[in-house]
């Protein structure tokens, strides 16, 4: 996934004829009967049925630590020296900020059913997760975007589709969330396309320090003189969820599950692509220098890459899965809640996330502690 190219709905979902995938020629005894995994991932990726379902089939037990943001996933590897878990799970473009850090082995892709799952997103970690020509360190386990969620019941946009300038107008004052490095990107985007800033800015900005500073401080000044009609700045899915429900949060930049989550509850909540294009991402599965279950690691991806878990833990999470034909083991409601996500043209139009290098990262800190420290 580069900042240049554009996902599909091809790229992305193969039709419900990818069910006939259901059952790969891989057949390894891959399940172990017992053990433990330690795992540390996203905080709603695994579903209580998903961990019960494993457990009930392999006899592993799950021990999960869930964690809200990619800093967090890096700073604790750092600090223990890849040490105490058995999977990780960085976003796929992370993988400039890991190959350095030397804190991921490979994969053995013989124990790895990587047919199973959608090639495009399989190619991301040949591509850019084979550190020093070692292998795969990087597995496709969950995807999903970034874009507008909003209370139906208290806010309408006024178009076909709501804008990342939603989030920070005047309009909503007060009534708003976002997480702050990904909420200024999107105000980059509006920016752009009101014309308050050059087209294209916001992509250059990966390209050199000296750029990313010029566009950043921008960015940042315009955030920070809007910055008191911020109701929220979340980190994690709950507070995300939390904020539209019981904090008065009227419309959010936020994940593409946890809203989804809701509307599938009934809640009067709906998500949708904004005009500027969602921002994509594929969260992976990576295993640790550390890691001391290496056989139930790849029990865990066995089980992960099957069609019927992966389809049925959509239907919890609200995030899509890189399974082939596992969404057609997933409920109507994903499928009405997907449509009505993506309307038109929406995928074609979906904003990878650009790789990070370390340098960006570090200087996108400076810019973000400005904006929530003013």
């Amino acid at each position: 996934m580069t900042k240049t190219g554009k996902l599909t709905r091809r790229s992305i979902l193969k039709s419900a004829g990818a069910a006939a995938l259901a059952a790969p020629l891989y057949s390894k005894s891959a399940l172990a009967s017992s053990g433990e995994i330690n795992i540390l991932m996203w905080s709603d990726y695994l579903p209580p049925e998903f961990i019960s379902g494993f457990e009930a089939k392999t006899g592993i037990k799950v021990n999960y630590t869930g964690i809200g943001s990619n800093e967090e996933i890096i700073n604790k590897m750092k600090a223990t020296k890849g040490q105490g878990f058995d999977i990780v799970s960085p976003t796929n473009n992370r993988s400039l900020q890991w190959g350095p850090l030397e804190l991921l082995k490979p994969f053995d892709m013989s124990k790895v059913n990587i047919d199973a799952v959608n090639p495009a997103m399989a190619k991301i970690g040949t591509d850019a997760w084979n550190f020093g020509g070692q292998g795969v360190h990087w597995l496709p386990h969950i995807w999903g975007t970034e874009g507008i969620a909003y209370r139906t019941d208290l806010w309408l946009p006024e178009g076909d589709a709501p804008s990342y300038g939603d989030v920070w107008s005047e309009e909503n004052a007060g009534k708003t969330m976002g997480r702050a490095h990904s909420m200024m990107l999107g105000a980059g985007l509006f920016m752009e396309a009101s014309g308050e800033m050059e087209p294209g800015s916001i992509w250059a900005a990966y390209d050199d320090e000296e750029t990313m500073r010029k566009v950043w401080g921008q960015v940042t000044d315009w955030c920070v003189a809007r910055k008191d009609r911020i109701k929220l700045i979340w980190n994690d899915a709950d507070t995300q969820k939390n904020g539209l429900l019981n904090e008065g949060v009227v419309v959010g930049q936020t994940w593409d599950g946890p809203p989804l989550a809701l509307k599938s509850a009934g809640e009067p909540v709906h998500y949708q692509a904004p005009v500027e294009g969602a921002m994509a991402w594929v969260d992976g599965i990576s295993m640790p220098v550390g890691a001391q279950n290496e056989e139930q690691v790849y029990a865990f991806i066995s089980y992960a890459y099957e069609q019927e878990p992966a389809g049925k833990a959509i239907d919890s999470h609200g995030y899509n899965s890189p399974v082939l034909g596992a969404d057609s083991f997933s409920g109507d409601v994903y499928k009405k809640n997907f449509a009505e996500a993506y309307p038109g043209d929406s995928l074609a139009n979906l904003n990878p996330w650009p790789a990070e290098a370390p340098w960006y990262a570090d200087v996108r800190t400076e810019f973000v502690n400005k904006f929530k420290s003013a």
